[in-house]
């Protein structure tokens, strides 16, 4: 049972909410005093201890928190599946505005919260937190990850996250116009935060065109300055005529009326949960729209994350060319796309669930110790 203050402000549970099935535990944490209240959801921990960043927003109500926590669970869980790491898939969500919400108080409090879980959930940097927020939440336990270099860790995962993209996209190249080069290709990016933004420079940099949408005015004119790229309108950024649509900001932007909408070869970005509804895979399929599914090619800052915890001690250049396996991975994907007759996001569901049932066999397995002899 996660800890709680001593004279009892804190409490914990299991939430009795539909969408939960399946998963190993979905608790609950709030402490009056510090005004948090917040939720983890474990997946699965077949693979390791579940690992997923803390997301900090205000939800309507406290039903949206536990199915957007325990579909971004889910996620993380395949996500690691698919990409050969010893994680299983966990997520956290803190309910509130972080802009007037934020605090010590409340973060080493939450910190607490993860402590209690002795391990068996690992957090990281998501929406709404930040690098120093992992900072402070390590001063309370170590089951955090991304914390600073100066303290050991691997730092902001953001620019790994777009390696990781751009890893994606030279196979995505190849496959839909026949080369991993994406110079003179016009790449639509949605969101311009700290992934999109990393993106963007790194497309610049390849001779890419590069078109940028975002609520955020202040994060688009910030990327127009530094690479004079164009802007279009958020709402209309997914009709925009391109080569790679690449969402990168909330998900569930394609759908049954964005989808029709598309003009683009490709679909290609860091955004979890880019479908709507699983009907959208076929629906991408049929439209002629080649989707590299988000949880293969937004991977690599998990992957960064995850050098963490090989015992080595954490490493960038080792780091970064497992990021570049995103590649071959993905070529996986569509590989065995074509020849179950599938879409790729089923195709890589059925890549990850292959790793999940082979480690819980091996597992199963118990060898025999023989007697000492004397």
């Amino acid at each position: 049972m996660p800890r709680g203050d001593e004279r009892g402000r804190a409490l914990t549970g299991v939430f009795p909410h539909a969408g939960v099935e399946g998963f190993e535990q979905v608790s609950f944490f709030h402490d009056a005093r510090s005004g948090l209240r917040a939720i983890i959801a474990i997946h699965s921990t077949v693979l390791g201890p579940a690992l997923g960043g803390t997301r900090f927003r205000p939800y309507d109500t406290e039903a949206d928190a536990v199915a957007d926590v325990c579909r971004l669970a889910r996620g993380m869980t395949y996500k690691h599946a698919v990409s050969g790491l010893d994680c299983g898939g966990g997520k956290a969500v803190i309910l509130g505005d972080p802009r007037t919400t934020r605090s010590e108080a409340l973060l080493r409090t939450y910190a607490r919260f993860i402590d209690g879980l002795a391990g068996r959930y690992l957090t990281a940097e998501d929406v709404g937190t930040t690098q120093a927020d992992m900072d402070l939440i390590r001063r309370e336990t170590p089951y955090v990850t991304g914390v600073s270099e100066s303290l050991g860790g691997s730092g902001d995962p953001s620019p790994a996250t777009a390696w990781g993209l751009l890893a994606g996209l030279r196979t995505v190249g190849a496959r839909s116009w026949g080369s991993s080069s994406i110079e003179g290709r016009h790449v639509v990016v949605v969101g311009v935060g700290k992934v999109g933004r990393a993106l963007v420079e790194h497309l610049v940099a390849d001779g890419a065109k590069v078109t940028v949408a975002d609520v955020d005015r202040a994060a688009v004119d910030a990327v127009v300055a530094s690479h004079g790229v164009d802007v279009v309108d958020v709402a209309g950024a997914h009709a925009v005529e391109c080569d790679v649509l690449s969402p990168c900001a909330l998900g569930a932007l394609l759908n049954a009326r964005t989808i029709p909408e598309l003009r683009c070869s490709a679909v290609c970005g860091s955004a979890n949960n880019q479908l709507e509804e699983p009907a959208d895979g076929q629906r991408l399929a049929d439209a002629g729209v080649l989707f590299a599914p988000d949880f293969v090619v937004s991977a690599g800052g998990v992957i960064n994350i995850a050098e963490e915890r090989t015992g080595r001690g954490y490493d960038r250049d080792r780091a970064w060319q497992r990021i570049a396996g995103i590649e071959a991975t993905l070529a996986t994907v569509f590989d065995r796309a074509d020849a179950d007759g599938v879409t790729p996001e089923v195709a890589a569901d059925r890549v990850a669930e292959a790793r999940i049932d082979a480690v819980a066999d091996t597992r199963r397995i118990r060898i025999s110790r023989p007697e000492p002899t004397v």
